[in-house]
């Protein structure tokens, strides 16, 4: 069974800052969590993109761990949040 992650990213990002968050969404792709990774825009709040995948519901704690480790090392708290649902 699989379960749904989303990620809120700010559009508006600088170029150093854009490439972290490539490699994020790559190493999350390259760790087997995902196959392919989905954006839409924020209906609530314009400044954002909503990234989601599918992942294991047995592994999404594991993606979860991995994307706070990322976000805290990156210093990305401001950029980057991690969607509940």
């Amino acid at each position: 069974m699989n379960t749904t992650i989303c990620l809120r990213i700010r559009k508006e990002l600088d170029p150093a800052t854009e490439k972290i968050i490539i490699r994020l969404k790559g190493s999350l792709i390259a760790r087997n969590f995902t196959d392919i990774i989905y954006f839409d825009d924020d209906d609530d709040e314009q400044e954002y993109y909503i990234h989601h995948f599918t992942v294991e519901t047995a592994r999404k704690k594991e993606a979860a761990d991995y994307i706070a480790g990322c976000i805290q090392e990156g210093n990305l708290s401001d950029i980057v949040m991690l969607v509940e649902n």
